[in-house]
């Protein structure tokens, strides 16, 4: 099989959501980011609405998401932004929103997570950073997929992390029943699921229009390290005697803008991007690049099977 060639853009680390997307036009596509009430999210959702796109950012808190909706409007003159319920640990809502969706979905960023929470399961007995960040997703994409097939063409991005490198998929113990809970490992799991998923969901959609990509946004100050110390912080990005160095908000979601929105990756899934390029092979030591277990195939197809397992569809 030939080595596909590495995707690059005229943009990197410093670019902003609005400058990936300068001169898109993106009226007439629907939208909808999960988390689009805070953080990269806020600024995901702005940057397609600034581009004409009817967004609907789907929040667990309806009263935050419709102040951002507010908000959106306001600086952007789009009044096609929505909010809607949505929370991810409970399939009812999951359920819900997929039954409240009509028409064709044109873009869907997962984008909603969580970062190395203390040990928490859900009422299935699900580990909550596996079943927010990868299941959660897994059964809205699923479920929408009527939607985006419709849209012809469509783009799921799935936000990941640098810290899929922390751990594969543990097949043999995905939920922490038998070996001591690690937030980090939980988290870095999560987030090798969310790049297994945009390798097996374009293996299985591309044929339906359907292109799934994933995505690194970078370090940036949000709500997502509510459970971290500024100490652990610090220590996480200043590796190797580097200064700390953060991105801001609008920085950190030019990454899923790009992917979401721009005609610089048409075509293109079932890849794993940083800085609005696509990433390097990891090498240890690297700050940047995709672990190769991320974009296994085998553990790709395994991991979809698993989960239609678990969640039963």
């Amino acid at each position: 099989m030939a080595v596909s060639e590495r995707i690059t853009t005229p943009f990197g680390a410093t670019s902003t959501a609005a400058e990936v997307l300068d001169g898109v036009d993106l009226t007439g596509r629907r939208a909808v980011v999960t988390g689009g009430a805070s953080g990269i999210g806020v600024e995901t959702a702005r940057a397609l609405a600034g581009r004409g796109a009817e967004v609907t950012i789907a929040v667990r808190d309806l009263a935050a998401g419709e102040r951002t909706v507010a908000e959106i409007v306001a600086t952007t003159g789009n009044k096609q932004v929505l909010a809607a319920p949505l929370d991810l640990l409970d399939r009812p809502s999951i359920a819900a929103f997929v039954a409240g969706w009509s028409g064709p979905l044109h873009i869907l960023v997962n984008n909603a997570g969580m970062m190395a929470s203390p040990l928490g399961r859900t009422a299935e007995g699900w580990e909550q950073q596996f079943a927010t960040n990868h299941l959660g997703h897994f059964a809205l994409a699923t479920g929408l997929h009527p939607a985006l097939a419709a849209a012809g063409g469509a783009r799921v991005v799935s936000v990941s992390s640098a810290a899929h490198r922390r751990s594969p998929v543990v097949f043999d113990d995905i939920h922490f029943q038998h070996r001591a809970y690690d937030p980090w490992l939980a988290y870095g799991q999560s987030k090798t699921a969310n790049v297994l998923f945009a390798v097996e969901a374009t293996r299985r959609w591309a044929g339906d229009g359907i292109l799934v990509n994933a995505l690194h946004p970078g370090g940036i100050r949000t709500n997502l390290q509510r459970y971290v110390s500024e100490e652990e912080l610090d220590r996480l990005r200043g590796t190797n005697g580097r200064a700390v160095v953060w991105k801001t908000t609008e920085q950190g979601a030019a990454t899923s803008a790009l992917l979401a929105g721009s005609p610089l990756v048409e075509g293109i899934g079932a890849r794993f991007f940083e800085d609005c390029n696509e990433a390097l092979p990891f090498v240890p030591g690297a700050l940047t690049g995709v672990a190769a277990y991320a974009l296994d195939p085998e553990a790709a197809e395994r991991l979809w099977t698993v989960s239609v397992d678990t969640l039963a569809i």
